[in-house]
């Protein structure tokens, strides 16, 4: 399946200021690209997300030769197909080749890296609020997502609640709505199945959880054995019967509001993804762009602050 752009048709932008980059040769930025998206990474983000990236193995002496497209060009790429959700191959032609991004986010997915800088932009963005790095509570949930033809029929289901084919992405937070950790199923699985497997990575990733809230649709054994097998408190969140209207619900509002936020980049409104673990790859991403932008911004308010302090 060919991912390639004609190299006639590639647009040659204005040249872009050097920044420094670790895995271009000299350590400046190769990228010439025009920052002109809105997923495009500032100065700012990419300050944050490079050191986070695996280092070339040229750099490390362990043979090779460096890349031909700068590390940022390729990040923007796969950001880029996460907030806009095109196609492959409808990939702009000022970033690198569309195999080229692609193989990219298929390695650092196969290798952890997508999910490793998650995590310690998750830390960041949570000492950043006053909190520890590490959390001690969580919020579950989960959300049906309709598939997309290239979803096969043995992964997909039929959520009768919803009324959507598709799959399922449950998810846990912390109590700032922070991704924990993330699990797809399809949707025909009932929310309480697929609880089991969820709190059991999160109990593995985070030893320090020892509760979680969770709605009505998580009630029953599922209490009994997350305080047996995992010593977790699973505390049931329930809707009072008579509430005819809308109205935030404690700490439900929360894992809530992280759907909203997923669902906000049109890669995961619904699910393109062969494998659900490409799906789950493109969830962490979009939650990597609305932290390394809260990092940004904070960053930005620190400094002109700081300016002012000094003038």
């Amino acid at each position: 399946m060919p991912f390639y752009l004609a190299a006639d048709d590639r647009v040659q932008p204005a040249a872009a200021p050097a920044v420094a980059c670790r895995c271009c040769p000299g350590g400046i930025s190769r990228s010439t690209r025009a920052r002109c998206y809105p997923s495009d990474m500032s100065e700012a983000e990419w300050a944050l997300c490079e050191p986070l990236l695996p280092a070339p193995a040229w750099l490390a002496g362990k043979g090779g030769r460096p890349a031909a497209y700068c590390m940022r060009d390729i990040v923007d790429g796969i950001r880029y197909l996460t907030h806009n959700g095109p196609v492959w191959r409808a990939l702009p032609a000022d970033f690198p080749p569309a195999w080229t991004v692609y193989w990219r986010a298929a390695k650092w997915q196969a290798d952890g890296s997508t999910e490793t800088m998650h995590h310690q932009l998750r830390e960041r963005v949570r000492l950043l609020a006053g909190r520890k790095a590490v959390p001690t509570a969580a919020v579950i949930d989960s959300q049906s997502v309709r598939a997309a033809e290239e979803v096969a029929r043995s992964s997909r289901g039929y959520d009768a609640g919803k009324k959507v084919q598709g799959r399922k992405r449950h998810i846990a937070v912390d109590t700032i709505g922070l991704l924990l950790t993330v699990l797809v199923t399809a949707a025909s699985v009932q929310d309480r199945d697929a609880a089991k497997p969820l709190l059991w990575n999160l109990r593995k990733a985070f030893p320090s959880v020892k509760l979680a809230w969770a709605d009505g649709g998580y009630a029953g054994k599922l209490v009994t054995w997350a305080k047996t097998a995992l010593k977790l408190t699973v505390q049931i969140v329930r809707r009072p019967d008579d509430l005819h209207t809308f109205e935030v619900l404690p700490r439900r509002w929360v894992v809530e509001r992280t759907l909203a936020w997923i669902t906000r980049h049109r890669r995961t409104v619904r699910d393109y993804e062969r494998l659900p673990a490409h799906h789950e790859t493109y969830i962490y991403w979009s939650m990597i762009m609305v932290m390394t932008r809260r990092l940004a911004r904070k960053a930005a308010s620190t400094a002109a602050s700081d300016q002012s302090d000094v003038a």
